[in-house]
């Protein structure tokens, strides 16, 4: 004789169908927003960029991988890709050094002061990119010069943004003031994390501060490390914002980025086909770096033997 299905087994499996469901309901608005404002696009880019679309005409053709060869023959994009990748270094080293150092100090203060510098460093990350860029636009323009010239101090007496080779280090600042809020946050919840009975042991053994933090702290912050270096990555290698609020891309075209070029290209140039594709060379460089970032840093997180 067959055994008829317990009330608790059946009421059971309805309560998980019902959770179940309401996993889904809550997921697929945002798999929805995912599917049409990346995965379309990204194909719809992808088809654009082997036309000779103008981003205007109504008629276009296909023409192949034609505009991938003059992207790659144009010196203009490897001048924009130069400073994106020189700018990316300096962004990356001085994010993660100023981030750490501010997160190390914030990480010995106590009470209510620990607090109130916390909130204040984090400040700049509230803030619009387009905004920042046009306050400090108008502090290299017009506030430092004059202090400069009553001081006596040739550089300070000039807009750093004037000049070509110093435009890149006057944007470098700006982003550095506003990037390092979040990375800081980031850092001192890792330092935190750090168990104290490490440090103690540490410290009974004979090690001095500098082998505690390259043994013992180093290896707890190297994941938070490897995220902030793709996202500031990609914050250089992307960099926009900053640059058309400050300099548009001058002077003499000195901090012309990758976007900055795209943009032109799409806007005011005509060629919307191949800034396309200057958009998928990015997404590939971009994905390239973040991948090779992760399989070395993968290698030296805490718990690893290589």
């Amino acid at each position: 004789m067959s055994r008829l299905p317990s009330p608790g087994g059946t009421s059971g499996n309805n309560g998980m169908k019902r959770k179940n469901a309401v996993m889904v309901a809550f997921t697929l608005p945002v798999f929805l927003l995912y599917i049409f404002f990346f995965v379309v696009v990204m194909v719809l880019g992808v088809y654009y960029s082997m036309t000779n679309w103008t981003g205007i005409a109504t008629t276009y053709k296909f023409i192949g991988l034609q505009n991938y060869v003059t992207v790659l023959q144009d010196t203009r994009f490897w001048q924009a890709i130069w400073f994106n990748i020189r700018y990316t270094i300096m962004l990356d080293i001085g994010v993660i050094l100023i981030s750490l150092l501010i997160a190390l100090a914030l990480n010995n203060l106590k009470g209510k002061t620990s607090t109130l510098f916390r909130s204040v460093f984090f400040i700049p990350a509230v803030l619009s990119l387009v905004t920042v860029g046009l306050i400090w636009n108008e502090l290299f323009l017009r506030a430092f010069p004059p202090i400069g010239e009553a001081l006596g101090i040739e550089w300070l007496s000039k807009s750093i943004l004037g000049s070509p080779s110093t435009a890149i280090f006057g944007i470098l600042i700006v982003n550095l003031w506003q990037g390092c809020a979040t990375p800081t946050v980031l850092l001192l919840a890792g330092l935190q994390s750090v168990p104290a009975d490490l440090y103690e042991a540490a410290t009974i053994d004979g090690a001095n501060a500098w082998q505690k933090f390259k043994n013992i702290t180093v290896p707890f912050l190297i994941p938070i490390v490897t995220m902030l270096v793709i996202t500031t990555t990609k914050g250089g290698l992307t960099i926009f914002d900053y640059i058309q609020a400050m300099t548009a891309g001058g002077p003499a075209q000195a901090t012309e980025a990758i976007g900055v070029l795209i943009y032109r290209h799409a806007m005011s140039e005509g060629k919307f086909a191949q800034s396309v594709a200057e958009s998928m060379c990015l997404f590939v460089i971009v994905a390239i770096v973040s991948f090779l970032t992760i399989k070395i840093s993968s290698k030296k997180e805490v718990g690893d033997d290589a």
